[in-house]
């Protein structure tokens, strides 16, 4: 796609912002909401003895959210393009932090979590991948031609990504990782890298993943092999996959109904987080699912027109970048659950349960937002007023 060059005016004319896109938007939130809740009063008494113990977190994460979604939505988007440096550096300094011994610790099989003080733990590279897209589309609009040169563009496009995928590998997070790889890859290309340069990092990053695949822990194996030939161990590796299945079978058509799923109690491993969508599925059937996944086929066709009518190549690159880590992420969650591809514990972005991932997603989708309020069209419409408001020059500088 070629993305134009931005019309340069001192002052950026604005409207409002794409409210399709907004509603949209809340609405996975309050899908998200229920289904959380459905998915995990069952666990919260269990392990907390409060049933209502998940979904409150959700929900104070949720209205945190969207108060940053209303911020940065608001903002103009423009000024990120002088910040990147600094966004991108703490971006860095969040993954370095999970590294440290006394503030990092493990989670559900990764050491991807700080905890500072009495705040709540949070997961750095949910901030990393906002960090990497502000930085890679001033990086890449900056670059211009010179990225289809392998010593000016290319090299040190691999060096950037490289760093920040090392940072999350050593975490463990192999989800992430890959989710970060696409949606640099994706930007690489958008952003007019030679085609042969692009299937060349692709077929590396593929070989990369299939190498840590194989040679790392036994967590890896497992989600490999459930997803070859669950039905070999379905009492161990494969019960997982399996589980899922199962709650999608039962929901048939139309559902069971709201609050009625088997499989949330205890059958289907983070039934609220990566599982939600199976949950949904067995409660809300067919119907409900095609729903959730027709309101993200929504945002992302709303996503791409903001891409088209930015108001110049960096707001595009980060639109597309925030459109590509939104439309990855599902695109994997749902694979995952539906046995299209290995499990990678990847959430489905506004609707798992998640308080670092909902803050992220909702601070990049009000810059999103943001971008939607300055169009090429609106710029190249008011041109001409602004030109003829400019007072006209007198002799000898005289005012």
């Amino acid at each position: 796609m070629a993305i134009r060059r931005p019309v340069r005016h001192d002052d950026r004319p604005s409207h409002a912002p794409d409210y399709l896109l907004l509603t949209v938007v809340l609405l996975l939130s309050v899908i998200g909401i229920i289904a959380v809740y459905s998915a995990s009063y069952a666990l919260g008494e269990r392990e907390f003895k409060d049933p209502n113990y998940f979904v409150k977190r959700q929900a104070i994460f949720m209205v945190a959210g969207l108060l940053i979604m209303a911020v940065t939505m608001r903002l103009p988007y423009h000024m990120l393009a002088r910040l990147s440096p600094l966004v991108m550096f703490a971006a860095l300094a969040g993954l370095a932090l999970v590294l440290m011994p006394g503030i990092g610790f493990e989670q559900n099989g990764a050491r991807s979590w700080i905890r500072i003080g009495g705040l709540p733990p949070l997961q750095p590279s949910e901030f990393a991948k906002f960090g990497v897209i502000v930085y890679l589309a001033a990086w890449l609009t900056a670059k211009g031609d010179q990225l289809k040169d392998f010593s000016l563009g290319v090299l040190p496009f691999v060096t950037m990504v490289g760093l920040v995928a090392a940072l999350i590998m050593f975490e463990g997070d192999l989800g992430t990782t890959i989710v970060v790889g696409a949606i640099t890859g994706t930007l690489f290309f958008i952003a007019g890298a030679r085609v042969t340069h692009t299937l060349a990092l692709a077929g590396v990053a593929g070989l990369a993943f299939t190498v840590l695949m194989m040679t790392g822990d036994q967590y890896r194996m497992d989600r490999l092999t459930s997803f070859l030939n669950a039905e070999a161990d379905p009492q161990g590796a494969g019960f997982h996959t399996l589980q899922l299945l199962v709650a999608f079978g039962s929901g048939g058509i139309d559902g069971l109904g709201l609050g009625v799923s088997r499989q949330k109690f205890f059958y289907v491993p983070g039934s609220h987080t990566d599982g939600v969508l199976a949950i949904i599925g067995e409660e809300l059937g067919f119907i409900g699912t095609c729903v959730v996944l027709g309101l993200f086929m929504v945002l992302l066709a709303r996503g791409w027109m903001i891409v088209k009518r930015a108001d110049g190549q960096f707001g595009s690159l980060m639109a597309a970048g925030i459109l590509a880590w939104i439309a990855f992420q599902a695109l994997i969650n749902v694979g995952g659950v539906t046995r299209l591809m290995p499990l990678t514990g990847i959430p489905l972005p506004f609707v798992s349960y998640g308080g670092t991932a909902l803050l992220a997603i909702f601070a990049a989708t009000g810059v999103l937002l943001s971008i939607s309020r300055y169009t090429l069209e609106e710029v190249e419409a008011r041109a001409p007023v602004q030109q003829a408001r400019r007072p006209a020059p007198t002799l000898g500088g005289a005012r």
